[in-house]
């Protein structure tokens, strides 16, 4: 199936079904906040930059937020409380610290061009982050962009042991807390699937995604 090159004018992107099996759908466009938003919305996620590459892979990976139920020794971290959990307190720090190069992992798709990207979109108030905390030290965190009842988690790090799993547990707690009913995780890792992530096929994620969307929903407490 051929890859569809995006107008560079518009913020429009081809049906989701059209991807290729390895989940490449287009080709082109920028990073700007309204083609972030269109692109999410319909199911797709960048993950390269120069050029920019459109992705929507079939199956589709989730935490289910209502089935979610951390390992038995992380319930255990959690209750020790050895870390402080904030949200959207350092949202550069944790990108950076997703960015960052570690052992087996030299380089990440996280550029400077996405990193400008998502820092721009939670200034805008669509991305969020969740740092943990060792002290006044930075030892974890996630973040992801938000819409709706929607949340697409996009990256974890960590520097301490159990700190990336602790800030997903405080996600999920937070998402359902406020209402949300979507928890995307792009494609499944041995990681996530450690932690409860599940494929689903991609059909029934864009009918969940659609309704998840339209939820009046806000990410911030009230």
């Amino acid at each position: 199936m051929a890859v569809s090159q995006l107008d560079p004018q518009r913020a429009d992107f081809p049906d989701p079904a059209e991807a290729r099996d390895d989940g490449l759908l287009a080709v082109g466009g920028d990073l700007s906040p309204a083609r972030l938003l269109a692109a999410y919305g319909r199911g797709i996620f960048p993950w390269t930059d120069g050029p920019v590459t459109w992705w929507s892979p079939d199956p589709r990976a989730v935490f289910e937020l209502d089935a979610f139920v951390p390992p038995r020794r992380l319930r255990a971290t959690l209750r020790r409380g050895t870390f402080t959990v904030t949200r959207d307190r350092d949202f550069a720090g944790v990108i950076a610290g997703c960015a960052a190069p570690t052992a087996g992992r030299e380089e990440t798709w996280i550029s400077p061009a996405f990193v400008a990207a998502y820092t721009e979109m939670h200034r805008l108030g669509h991305a969020h982050s969740f740092e943990v905390w060792r002290e006044d030290r930075l030892v974890g965190g996630l973040y992801g962009l938000a819409i709706g009842g929607f949340f697409a988690g996009e990256s974890m790090f960590h520097r301490e042991t159990d700190a990336s799993k602790v800030a997903l547990c405080h996600a999920v707690a937070h998402l359902r807390e406020r209402g949300f009913v979507l928890f995307d995780t792009q494609v499944a890792t041995e990681h996530t699937e450690a932690l409860g992530a599940v494929d689903i096929p991609r059909a029934a994620y864009l009918l969940q995604l659609a309704r998840a969307v339209a939820l009046p929903v806000s990410f911030k407490n009230a």
